[in-house]
């Protein structure tokens, strides 16, 4: 039974997942270009280890949806010689970890190709990489390594929260020339919500944010509202936590806009810092290591642009400066509601720089 059509089309909009979008993201790609390659570690018969590849080896092939040996450097390394000669290759990561002993074809080829060229032999890969915790999964399986993609120049980085992003930011970074690092968090794969795989929802390109709840209420259709207490900035898993936390904190008082950064590199400053600017506050969430993780950039990009609008420091909550913990010990790393309440507290609501100015 059908709960919504999507807009203007009649199209019948069905609950899904977010792996099912990105299964058909694949397949759609792999239809309409003959070029887009998929391999890495059990893709084919298995469909995968999280099953996001399922049935694309029967439709299309092993030889376009390739089981490989497991070594992840020989993956990547294969998948540049592949770009090299006119394919688009998407490589999966079998988990984020994993992707480490890759790092080297990376950083020294798939990053640096196309400026090594002057631009004469771009290398369109995909690296599809499952990443983050929350599904009780060991060291080596439940890592968040942005991070290390995002301070290597020449790969964008992208990470979906949604299932139209999932589909559409997959698509289009299969179709884009320069290397994507798509980062799927793994705990959202099973994350349900209304969507037609006939007829996707169109979502901004990479490179931009959107605003994902103002004014302590959801998004959605006529005159946007605004948050007026502060702003979470979160990306990939840690957006519905944002979410939840700011329908918890209305009890409070606070009204809070979600910004989903959709994409860390590029960085979209301008949506976060327009936001920034009408709530003089803000909070970034995410799930990787404090010391040296994306918040502090991203603190600091806010801090830089929005100085003067700032009515309180920019503050972070995130996962420990540890390795990842046991299963059974990750609910106490991974940032929750409470920790982001938390922080929004401390947002020096009363304070001798902020008396008498309106919050």
């Amino acid at each position: 039974m059908t709960t919504a059509t999507a807009a203007g089309t009649g199209t019948a909009r069905k609950p899904a997942t977010m792996a099912q979008a990105l299964g058909r993201a694949l397949r759609d790609a792999m239809a309409a270009d003959p070029s887009v390659h998929v391999l890495g570690e059990d893709v084919g018969t298995l469909g995968g280890v999280f099953r996001i590849t399922d049935g694309l080896a029967k439709e299309f092939g092993d030889n376009r949806c390739t089981d490989t040996p497991l070594a992840e450097a020989g993956i990547l390394g294969t998948a540049v010689g592949m770009a090299m000669y006119g394919l688009r290759p998407v490589v999966e990561m079998q988990f984020d970890a994993f992707a480490y002993p890759s790092f080297e074809q990376l950083i020294s080829h798939v990053a640096k190709m196309r400026n090594r060229t002057r631009g004469a032999m771009p290398l369109p890969i995909t690296v599809r990489v499952p990443y983050g915790g929350g599904i009780g999964g060991v060291e080596h399986h439940s890592d968040s390594s942005e991070i290390y993609y995002m301070a290597t120049p020449g790969l964008q980085v992208v990470a979906p929260a949604t299932i139209a992003d999932a589909y559409g930011l997959l698509r289009a970074a299969i179709a884009s020339d320069d290397p994507v690092v798509f980062l799927e968090p793994k705990r959202l794969y099973w994350s349900k919500g209304d969507w037609s795989p006939d007829r996707p929802d169109e979502v901004p390109p990479i490179g931009r944010a959107v605003v994902r709840r103002a004014d302590g209420a959801p998004v959605g259709g006529g005159e946007l509202g605004r948050g007026r207490s502060a702003t979470l900035i979160s990306y990939g898993p840690s957006v519905p936590v944002c979410l939840e936390a700011a329908e918890a904190a209305r009890a409070e008082g606070w009204e809070l806009e979600v910004v989903d950064l959709r994409s860390l590199v590029p960085f979209d400053d301008e949506t976060v810092c327009a936001s920034v600017r009408r709530t003089g506050r803000a909070v970034v969430v995410h799930e990787a290591t404090g010391f040296g993780g994306p918040g502090g950039e991203i603190a600091a990009r806010v801090t830089e642009r929005c100085f003067h609008h700032l009515e309180a420091p920019v503050l972070r909550v995130t996962g420990f400066d540890i390795p990842y913990p046991p299963p059974m010990l990750e609910r106490h790393h991974l940032p929750g509601v409470d920790r982001v309440l938390d922080a929004v507290a401390r947002l020096q609501w009363e304070s001798e720089f902020t008396a008498g100015r309106a919050v």
